[in-house]
This record gives C-alpha cells, structure tokens and sequence, in this order.
C-alpha cells in the first residue's frame, strides 16, 4: 500500500492491457514514391501544356502537388494519437492521447461498467462505448469492424474476469 490508499501495481495484476493506433497503410518509403511519381507526372503534364500556351495549367499542376503533400503530412501528424486500455481487478482505466500529445484518463470500477455496441447488419460494431453511471465513453474509434468486434470480445473478457474479483494461484 502507498500513503493515499492506492494498490501499486506489483499487488494489482493487469488482466488486459491495450494500446490502440490509427492504422496508416502508407510508410514512408511510399510516401516518397508517391510524391516522387506524383510530383513527375504533374510536372511532364504541366510542360505539356505549358508547351501548348497554357502556362496558368503548369502553376496549377504544380499546386496539386503541394495539396496533396500537405494533406498527407496532416495525415501523417494526426496518426501520432492513440488510446490505452488496462483493466485490473480494482479499476478500469482510459488513456486518449490526441495527435498534440494531450492526454485524458478516465478511472472506471470494473465492477460497474458496461461494454456497449452500436452495429449495423451491413458493417458490424460501428462504435463501441464504455457505460458507467449512466455517461458513455467512445473507445476503440480507430479500429475497423472486424477489429472492434474481436476488441470487444477481449475486453468482455477482461471485465467478466476483474468482476469475478482477484484470485491467487497456489504454486508447490
């Protein structure tokens, strides 16, 4: 026990743990092909017609590759967010960390929070919330339906096994 009547972790097993990340498809070795293959049609068009006496075409090739390098890198930046996850016997907790570094914690008892599912027949579980005192918190926004789904089964998991309550092994 510490002074404020908290369990440290060494007495408080975790029963699941998760962080979850904005799945980005393109790395960086694409990025720059991208723009490398991008950037040369753009350009070779744009002679084309500067070629042909239409020079405002060029500058306006040559501004599509900027919002396109622009929009990416935007990308990119928000793909620095995630959330954390962990569930113990004593508490359930929330980490969101936004693309800025800003974080919010929520401390949920185990014992009185409910996993909640929005789905369709089409896509699945479309949003999952954690249901506490009546208030819900999104979670797992980043996830895909399949992945919330399954998600969703191992958190399940995880709360049915903190609600059963803390149980010890006995080692010969």
């Amino acid at each position: 026990m510490t002074f404020d009547n908290t369990i440290s972790d060494e007495l408080e097993p975790t029963i699941f743990s998760a962080t979850i990340t904005p799945h980005r498809s393109l790395g960086n070795v694409g990025f720059l092909v991208l723009m490398i293959v991008f950037g040369g049609v753009s350009f070779l068009t744009g002679i084309a017609f500067l070629l042909m006496g239409a020079w405002p075409v060029f500058g306006i090739f040559g501004l599509d590759v900027l919002l396109l390098y622009w929009a990416l890198r935007v990308n990119y930046r928000h793909a620095a967010a995630y959330e954390e996850i962990k569930v113990t016997a004593a508490a359930l907790t929330v980490r969101k960390v936004d693309h800025r570094g800003e974080a919010r914690e929520w401390a949920l008892n185990p014992l009185w929070v409910r996993l909640d599912r929005e789905a369709t027949e089409e896509f699945g579980i479309v949003r999952l919330f954690l249901v506490s005192r009546g208030k819900q918190l999104a979670i797992a926004s980043f996830l895909g339906p399949d992945e919330k789904e399954s998600f969703a089964r191992a958190l399940g998991n995880a709360l049915n096994e903190a609600r059963r309550g803390p149980t010890q092994t006995v080692v010969n």
